[in-house]
């Protein structure tokens, strides 16, 4: 083996390379940590701590207070909306006494331990919790029936359910709080797993198995238009001998260059690039601010993991449009209540919405908080441009007027008005009005997108 002085990057990249390896061929719910790693490996604790970061990012290992750092299986998208047990004790800060094996399973449901047993045994069974207080013959109970336990109050398990529990790899928690607290704090979490199910991330539209196109650092621009006459594309990334992407190749580049020349020397550098973990509507926004077709998808290191094109990411801009609500944001939740008004707006193309300024949407002054007029004339205006265009926007600027405060309980109008609607660009006048006439205004201006 060739041999390389000490510190230096060669030899750390290896040694890292070798780490994320040996993390990855561990057992699901290995407890490990970095002293440990780096004593069996023999690497400088430094070396190892590098490597369970990269580990961690890539969703191999978790790391939580306590409980430690263990090895779990990559979580998929496609279950966002369903917590695991480890999830669970970080909200609500509680302490694993066994069954460290399956703190990464997932629960279905949780139930509330507040009836008889044999009520109680008929909703409990596998992939789900029971939340009870210091109910010591119901704990086993629970555990032969594949439920994890979740004790409330500041109460312990005994001995003899913390070795069933690591027998069945079946968490069992405890925690400070109440019942009622904890069964909230557990619904609300849920509750938010369901609206970020809505948000698409590009790593859930690309396939990272399947090879881009690309070219590499050392070929010419004969070979460019090799590839291109043969995929009919134009435009690929250039990876260095390490996979790293460092320019884009191009027809305009390779346009008027010697066909013996290296693509390095005429290819776009410092391209720009996303994270698998950017949202869809961030990478429309990149390409057509940057007027680009093909977005390559890269790590940390700036290594090649995917490409996306525009079309792509448009695509799941539409079927995302088409898919039913399943959870509401706090900005959907403040326009409950607001109806379209269909006495106004029928001239100039604008469009009114009527409703009512509630007790939580009071800021310190007992009033309306500017803050959240803000948020009402913005949705004001998205709702307008989705209702009279089937379409939406990505805001650029809003400039915004107070002109008297609206108190509580008062009924207002907020009127979108168009002043200027184009393929690319939206200029938007937003009015709030109260029984004292404008209350507030803004004009809004945003670039155009089209979801649907």
């Amino acid at each position: 083996m060739e041999r390389h002085e000490q510190g230096s990057p060669l030899e750390t990249i290896t040694k890292h390379e070798m780490i994320v390896n040996y993390i990855q061929e561990l057992p699901i719910g290995t407890r490990i940590s970095v002293r440990a790693i780096a004593k069996e490996l023999q690497v400088s604790e430094g070396t190892a701590y590098k490597a369970f970061k990269e580990a961690e990012a890539a969703g191999l290992v978790s790391t939580k207070e306590r409980i430690g750092t263990v090895r779990i299986d990559r979580k998929r998208r496609e279950a966002i909306d369903q917590l695991t047990f480890r999830e669970v004790a970080e909200i609500v800060d509680g302490r694993l006494h066994g069954g460290i094996a399956g703190i990464e399973k997932t629960l279905q449901k949780f139930v509330i331990g507040a009836m008889e047993l044999e009520a109680m045994l008929r909703y409990i069974g596998e992939s789900s919790l029971l939340i009870v207080g210091n109910r010591k013959n119901v704990h086993r109970k629970a555990l032969e029936q594949g439920a994890g336990i979740l004790l409330t109050g500041g109460f312990e398990p005994d001995a003899e359910v913390i070795g069933l529990a690591n027998e069945l790899q079946l968490p069992v928690l405890s925690t400070r709080h109440d019942t009622f607290t904890v069964a909230s704090m557990i619904n609300r979490a849920m509750y938010d797993r369901l609206i970020r199910r809505k948000i698409i991330l590009l790593e859930d539209i690309v396939t990272f198995t399947k090879p881009a196109d690309v070219m590499h650092v050392g070929q010419t621009v004969e070979e460019y238009y090799a590839l291109f006459r043969e995929t009919g594309s134009a435009r690929f990334p250039v990876l260095d001998d390490r996979g790293r992407v460092v320019g884009m190749m191009t027809a305009k580049d390779a346009a008027g260059a010697d066909d013996h020349i290296g693509v390095d020397k005429v290819m776009s550098k410092h391209p720009i690039t996303a994270a698998p973990n950017i949202t869809v509507t961030s990478a429309v926004h990149t390409m057509a601010l940057e007027g680009i077709d093909l977005l390559p998808i890269v790590d940390r290191h700036r290594k090649l993991l995917a490409v996306v094109t525009r079309q792509e990411v448009l695509d799941a801009m539409r079927f995302a449009g088409k898919q039913p609500e399943s959870g509401e944001t706090f900005e959907e939740l403040l326009w409950t209540g607001f109806v379209l008004h269909s006495e106004l707006g029928q001239e100039d193309a604008s469009m009114a919405y009527s409703g009512k300024i509630t007790p939580q949407m009071s800021g310190a002054l007992g009033m309306a908080s500017e803050g959240l007029l803000s948020t009402l004339m913005t949705q004001a205006a998205r709702n307008m441009i989705r209702e009279t265009c089937k379409r939406d926007f990505l805001l650029d600027n809003v400039n915004t007027y107070f002109l008297h405060p609206i108190p509580i309980e008062s009924d207002v109008t907020i009127v979108a008005k168009p002043l200027e609607i184009s393929r690319m660009v939206t200029k938007i006048e937003i009015s709030i009005m109260d029984n004292k006439a404008l209350a507030a205004k803004a004009i809004l201006t945003a670039q155009m997108i089209d979801p649907y």
